[in-house]
């Protein structure tokens, strides 16, 4: 008797296994099916054309997509390989193959639909319990492009290519009229580039004055040199805000170098996906603008956002010196924030801050990939950032309900 079980790699099945019941019920991949069969999809099937071969369901995609981010998985070439090793993603994808192309072309085609999803996703999370709006922590990240910081141009390198293709134009036609003496011999360009490039140096100059950005880069021109820890990348901002029990309840991407603008876009941003105001917002010394501040004040929600030397103070540095009458008169309104700070709430709310939204940042940038983008553009990359904070909550409300089991 053999002291092992049979193996035989090459053993043809009878009945073919379900993937379903090789995964068992308490899947992620299970869960995601099930919440996007119960989504509103006719954003979706609007943009769909009647012309054309069958496409693939717009219903499978999505699953694909968030399942992907889910797992850590950003690349539409990866996830071809993995439709076909991984049960998980063959049972989302019914056995069915799509060619990375496919794959990023819905990723590509559909960014409002995707948002719509991850306002549909926010909803569901909050009729579980989830998404409690307390308070709501804020804050920012900055996420490189898909483009080299090396080859960018400036307004003076665009002028000089400009003039050296002028220079060219010319002295071919120089050289075609001397060799061609029958009227207008000379006068065809050899290269249609040339006068292409000559028609796009103008738009990509004034983008560049628009932006107020010294430099722009060529594969991804609206991705920006933006300041981070450790020097400046070429990339976007992204931004979410985060309830009090991790649930990420508003996310948007933007080109600003700062922070300063965005307190009040993203507290009607948490609003508008989650249907009421919050208690409170809380956000590092990067948001402080007063007049930010008082807007949301206004609204009736609490603000815990120190300026710069509140916010050394209030992490154990120098404490902030005294205002004169002159600093007083030109803003009144700063001293007496500074001392609602300093109340023991307002500190224990400003260090509740870090726990509730960095985290989040960890998962999203260490554990799933989103240091970089894959697409370019700022409605591409937005898709991108929506597809993976919508993964992130999908996962936390599928953590929610196997901890209730």
């Amino acid at each position: 008797m053999s002291r092992y079980i049979a193996y035989n790699p090459d053993q043809a099945w009878l009945l073919p296994p379900s993937v379903r019941e090789e995964l068992g019920e308490e899947h992620l991949a299970v869960f995601v099916h099930e919440v996007v069969e119960r989504l509103e999809m006719s954003r979706f099937e609007a943009t769909r054309a009647e012309e054309g071969r069958p496409a693939y369901p717009p219903q499978m995609m999505l699953k694909l997509w968030l399942y992907a981010y889910a797992q850590g998985m950003t690349s539409s070439r990866r996830l071809e390989q993995r439709i076909r090793e991984d049960l998980g993603f063959r049972l989302l994808a019914g056995n069915l193959k799509p060619d990375y192309w496919t794959l990023n072309q819905f990723r590509r085609r559909h960014g409002r639909a995707i948002n719509d999803v991850f306002t549909q996703v926010v909803e569901a999370a909050r009729r579980m319990g989830l998404g409690r709006l307390g308070k709501v922590a804020i804050d920012s990240t900055r996420v490189q492009a898909n483009a080299s910081a090396d080859r960018s141009d400036s307004r003076d390198g665009l002028r000089r290519e400009r003039a050296r293709i002028r220079q060219r134009i010319r002295r071919w036609q120089q050289q075609c009229n001397r060799d061609d003496e029958e009227p207008g011999g000379g006068t065809q360009l050899p290269d249609p580039s040339w006068q292409q490039r000559l028609e796009t140096i103008p738009r990509q100059m004034e983008e560049l004055r628009k932006s107020g950005q010294q430099r722009c880069s060529r594969s991804d021109p609206e991705s920006r040199y933006l300041r981070r820890r450790g020097g400046f990348c070429l990339g976007y901002t992204a931004e979410i805000a985060v309830s009090d029990d991790h649930l990420i309840v508003a996310q948007r991407v933007h080109q600003a170098p700062t922070d300063a603008a965005s307190l009040t876009a993203m507290t009607d941003e948490v609003e508008r996906e989650c249907g009421e105001r919050p208690e409170a917002v809380l956000a590092d010394a990067g948001y402080y603008s007063m007049g930010q501040i008082e807007a949301v004040q206004s609204k009736g929600i609490e603000v815990c956002v120190p300026d710069p030397m509140m916010a050394v103070e209030m992490a154990g540095g120098q404490p902030v010196p005294e205002m004169n009458r002159r600093q007083q008169r030109r803003r009144p309104a700063l001293k007496q924030f500074r001392e609602r700070m300093r109340e023991p709430a307002m500190r224990s709310d400003y260090t509740r801050r870090k726990a509730l939204v960095e985290p989040v940042f960890g998962v999203l940038k260490q554990q799933r990939g989103m240091r970089q983008f894959r697409c370019r553009g700022l409605v591409a990359v937005s898709t991108e950032w929506a597809l993976a904070a919508t993964a992130f909550n999908l996962s936390r409300m599928f953590e929610r309900i196997r901890n209730s089991r």
